[in-house]
């Protein structure tokens, strides 16, 4: 996910609206946040580095059901909810 406080300057420094969903389902915003991952992945060897990303329009929460009361990730839950984009991970 997208933390609230730089997306916020990010949309403010390039006239975007602030709405988080948008922001993280932006192919701009996606192409900066590789730019730096690609960036970072020259540091490691090739089978270590991050390929592709996805950006989850919101934080996991206890609420949307996909933590526990002990802020564990209810993985079931969470690989249900955003399979959509999982499988775009391991597309080719």
């Amino acid at each position: 996910t997208l933390d609230p406080e730089e997306a916020a300057a990010y949309a403010k420094e390039h006239g975007l609206e602030p709405d988080m969903a948008a922001l993280a389902a932006s192919a701009d915003v996606k192409a900066v946040i590789m730019a730096h991952v690609d960036q970072i992945n020259e540091k490691f060897a090739r089978v270590e580095q991050v390929k592709k990303i996805s950006i989850l329009p919101a934080d996991l929460s206890q609420e949307n059901g996909e933590l526990t009361p002990t802020m564990k990730v209810k993985r079931n839950v969470v690989a249900e909810k955003y399979a959509g984009e999982v499988e775009e991970l391991y597309d080719k």
